[in-house]
């Protein structure tokens, strides 16, 4: 009796969830039904999707069987997954608790401590960081500290005020295209390995970036915090951070969305082409030159790799710079002020920006020391509680000429 092999097909399901694999024998006739629907009477998510795989087998082959069972054991679990977000975690059953841990988390290597120990969404918002570790098996501080966040929002959402937007950032988005716009691709294995999502990025302090994720370069800490900031002004929307710098991506204007690769079209732009290279993976982005006091031209130069007696190049960037932060139409304003400086001149502001700083008027304070970054959404250690107050925080006050961009306020929420 011959032996007949078998090949598969993989096919890739993306939904409301996430998205998941399903491995299909070839010999199966398959049809793949999606459809999306609005919102009706879903409190918890914006929109969600419903899949339907039917399967016909023309042979009996036991293993054919088995896979048909394995891949409707899949589907079964993206369904499951997909009722998580239309129904409050307390009404949760076993099957929804094992396919929220796998699908929506993205945490499958816990699945079978879960469904062991977790038979409903009552026992799963009652768990502690202890429960987590000793029960669960997980060791990980940041895996526990992402379950515990997203536990917290699901128990907001009961009270139909719904999941917040922060839970659209999952980890491999984090980990490729925001850490990407960031200019600090390199760290997107250890953000992938710790399974940083939106929820975790926003609790994250400079302490957490240096002994978790193992991230020592201050600035790179300061970038990445930064980064962050600006996502909590926008109040976490990827919608509108993209909305906004598509406005801008032939303007030279609203810099504090930019990229670093926008960052780099504007230095090509003002005809500095041949150093916009090295601003490759410096993670210098719009908010760091926008938010940053520190940042200044020198700072630039640095990352920029301008030797330092290119004294023209100082001072045209110097006034680029200048230029970019000043509101349009005042440009002009205060140029004469600069006309007959001094190459030593042109870092005149960096005192006054570091003076801002001794007077604690800063937009975000970033000490090296500090476990919360001192910003208003703050994250407790041990995720009892996570202060849901609205703070304004003021910006410093712009030194005459300091090429910082012009905010007056920001209103941060916690989400």
């Amino acid at each position: 009796m011959s032996r007949r092999r078998l090949f598969y097909i993989r096919i890739h399901i993306v939904g409301g969830v996430g998205e998941s694999s399903v491995l299909i024998p070839s010999d199966c006739c398959v049809r793949l039904s999606i459809s999306t629907s609005p919102p009706t009477l879903n409190p918890l998510h914006p929109h969600h999707a419903n899949f339907q795989l039917l399967l016909t087998n023309p042979d009996s082959d036991s293993l054919t069987q088995q896979s048909l069972s394995d891949g409707e054991e899949q589907l079964d679990r993206l369904q499951q997954a997909e009722l998580t977000r239309t129904t409050c975690m307390s009404l949760w059953r076993a099957a929804a608790v094992q396919a929220w841990m796998e699908v929506v988390m993205g945490m499958p290597m816990y699945m079978r401590a879960c469904s062991e120990n977790v038979k409903s969404g009552k026992v799963l918002l009652g768990l502690t960081d202890d429960d987590l570790e000793l029960g669960l098996g997980i060791n990980n501080p940041i895996h526990r500290r992402k379950l515990r966040l997203a536990i917290e929002d699901y128990r907001r959402a009961e009270g139909d005020q719904g999941l917040s937007k922060v839970s659209d950032m999952d980890h491999h988005w984090v980990a490729t295209s925001w850490l990407n716009d960031v200019g600090l691709p390199q760290y997107a294995q250890t953000f992938q390995s710790h399974l940083v999502d939106g929820r975790v990025l926003n609790s994250l302090s400079r302490r957490d970036l240096e002994r978790f994720l193992n991230i020592s370069d201050q600035f790179h800490q300061t970038s990445l915090l930064l980064a962050t900031q600006l996502l909590q002004i926008l109040g976490f929307d990827k919608e509108a951070l993209q909305a906004r710098r598509a406005k801008c991506e032939h303007q030279d204007r609203d810099p504090i969305v930019w990229t670093c690769h926008r960052v780099m079209k504007w230095i090509r732009d003002i005809d500095l082409k041949e150093f916009a290279d090295n601003l490759q993976g410096k993670g210098i982005h719009g908010a760091v030159l926008a938010l940053d006091l520190s940042f200044d031209t020198d700072a630039m130069v640095k990352a920029l790799g301008i030797p330092s007696n290119k004294h023209m190049l100082h001072r045209h960037l110097y006034e680029e710079m200048r230029s970019l932060a000043l509101p349009l139409g005042s440009a002009e304003q205060g140029k004469d002020a600069i006309g007959s400086s001094s190459p030593v001149a042109v870092n005149r502001f960096a005192e006054e920006r570091v003076s801002l700083r001794r007077t604690n008027r800063t937009l975000l304070r970033l000490h090296a020391n500090s476990h919360s970054v001192e910003r208003s959404v703050g994250f407790h250690g041990s995720c009892s509680s996570l202060p849901r107050e609205a703070t304004r925080v003021q910006a410093a006050p712009q030194a005459k000429g300091s090429p910082v961009h012009t905010y007056t306020s920001v209103e941060i929420t916690n989400v």
